[in-house]
């Protein structure tokens, strides 16, 4: 587990302890990584996770914690999974990727070692938003001509990227289903901005409080309008789909895979 420290990484770790051998490929923690200067180094990631301890010490060093592993489950940040995924990709291990905020430039980099390694990049692995990816696309495809689409993401004052991964992904889901292009895109808007494009699509951040996640796709006709929502209630969602999808990719071969070939959606 690479991130073990953060709220996402603690959740894993739990979780994988509760679920161990409810997945088709059973799972172990085996390895806990974080950053030299984190306060989670040396500790015993079952603790840290609120559990009984199980023996698996949280190391800054890559060797220490990957190589035992068989697939990594990478929540850090794009500097430090990009870092992992090379080690990855030397060491042959299959790769679990929830990092979000990469740039364009970064994505690429991370998806070359699909020729390698098996890996697996989503900006949200639970199974209610991988629906809303492909109910999206089928509203977009549906109600592309005389509708405006928005999208609209709110998540806790703690989160460090805007959008959200998420909501990039919805929004790459409308260009792709519309034909549109990022020049079509607007993040907020401010001022006297005139009437609104027909194509443009809007995407707006919102950030207070402890909300988990929650992601609406808007779409306005004359008359009516199409909302398509998802609320994540707990992070437990994205824990269990991050692990369904070490599972899953533990049988691959190499390439790059998506929540959509875990789920068969």
């Amino acid at each position: 587990m690479v991130g073990a420290g953060g709220r996402m990484g603690r959740t894993i770790i739990a979780l994988s302890k509760a679920t161990a051998t409810d997945l088709e490929n059973p799972l172990q923690l085996v390895g806990a990584l974080e950053n030299s200067g984190s306060d989670a180094v040396g500790r015993d990631a079952g603790s840290l996770a609120g559990l009984e301890p199980m023996q698996v010490v949280i190391s800054p060093e890559l060797a220490t914690a990957i190589d035992p592993a068989k697939v990594v489950i990478d929540f850090s940040s794009p500097a430090n999974t990009l870092r992992v995924a090379e080690y990855c990709a030397r060491q042959a291990k299959a790769l679990v990727v929830g990092t979000t905020g990469f740039s364009t430039t970064e994505k690429s980099v991370l998806e070359g070692f699909a020729d390698r390694i098996p890996l697996l990049i989503a900006p949200n692995m639970s199974v209610g938003v991988n629906l809303l990816f492909h109910l999206v696309e089928q509203a977009a495809r549906s109600l592309r001509d005389g509708y405006d689409m928005e999208i609209v993401e709110a998540h806790h004052h703690h989160k460090k990227d805007a959008p959200s991964g998420t909501a990039m992904r919805l929004k790459e889901v409308l260009l792709a289903a519309t034909k549109r292009t990022e020049a079509d895109v607007v993040y907020g808007r401010e001022g006297l901005i005139g009437a609104r494009p027909a194509r443009e699509i809007g995407v707006h951040t919102l950030r207070g409080g402890d909300v988990v996640g929650d992601h609406t796709v808007y779409f306005f006709g004359d008359g009516e309008r199409v909302e398509l929502t998802h609320r994540a209630a707990s992070r437990n969602t994205f824990a269990a789909g991050a692990l369904r999808a070490a599972a899953y990719l533990a049988g691959q071969s190499p390439g790059l895979y998506h929540m959509r070939d875990v789920l068969n959606i």
